[in-house]
């Protein structure tokens, strides 16, 4: 048993999707997040800035004695996580492949829609390993990048999104995908308004359950999960503006951030 905890990232808050079922499913395992809020988003910037940061916050992490990093961001997992394979032996556990193994599960006759930043689309990551385990279905894949300011902004129920989500989405609607993988972990925060736009009609596919299930899987083979049977601590770090994350955190959540957890502003200490 190891009762170190378990480092979650991601580019901004989009990650707490995936924070929020690893906590429901493993609720006496130590958490740790970090949010990069002063550098997001990510989608937009080139590969070797990605790794460089990704890098960053997993040498951070790894100070603050985890023992398994999740990177609980698209762009990071396509772009950064065999890099961070190479640089550590913690386990290091992305989103790609759980999303794109629930999606091929309710695909039907397809095709399968994956939407995500431009980084994690021009990746061509969720393309190949679509193509690798099912060769002959079909896939739309498109870049929406004001998706994630929308939700960093806490603008989801906006008339901004409703227009975003019409001027991406259209054709998605026309193809009649049967599943759409919402490829960044930002946008499940718009699952509704996802939901809504395709009349219930498409399964919407976020890999943070599959995600989750995985790293209990992990944890579990490894035999590194904790003994503990008291409630796990968490803590969360920014790299800017703790009250605006802890504001939109609390939100999702649907608690504070605050309180029986720690919120900590990151100031360079790499």
């Amino acid at each position: 048993m190891d009762n170190r905890p378990i480092g979650i990232f991601d580019s901004g808050i989009g990650g707490l999707t995936v924070f929020k079922e690893i906590r429901e499913l493993l609720p006496n395992e130590d958490l740790i997040y970090f949010g990069d809020t002063a550098r997001v988003p990510y989608g937009s910037k080139s590969v070797q800035v990605i790794r460089k940061f990704s890098s960053e916050i997993a040498t951070y992490l790894t100070l603050q004695n985890v023992k398994m990093l999740v990177v609980a961001c698209n762009t990071a997992s396509a772009l950064a996580l065999s890099t961070l394979k190479s640089e550590t032996s913690l386990p290091v556990i992305g989103v790609i492949d759980p999303g794109v193994r629930a999606a091929i599960k309710f695909a039907g006759d397809g095709p399968v829609g994956v939407i995500g930043t431009r980084a994690t689309i021009a990746s061509g990551a969720y393309q190949d390993r679509i193509s690798r385990l099912r060769c002959n279905l079909r896939f739309v894949a498109r870049a929406c990048p004001l998706l994630v300011p929308i939700v960093e902004e806490n603008l989801m129920q906006s008339d901004i999104a409703r227009m975003a989500l019409e001027m991406y989405l259209s054709d998605f609607k026309k193809q009649q995908v049967s599943s759409l993988i919402l490829a960044c972990t930002h946008y499940p925060l718009l699952k509704s308004l996802i939901n809504e736009f395709f009349e219930g009609k498409t399964v919407l596919i976020d890999s943070a359950l599959e995600t989750a299930l995985e790293v209990r899987e992990v944890l579990q083979a490894r035999r590194i999960n904790s003994d503990s049977t008291q409630s796990g601590h968490e803590t969360f770090f920014v790299s800017d503006s703790p009250e605006a994350f802890s504001e939109i955190a609390a939100d999702f959540l649907g608690r504070p951030v605050a309180g029986e957890c720690f919120l900590h502003s990151w100031q360079n200490e790499i």
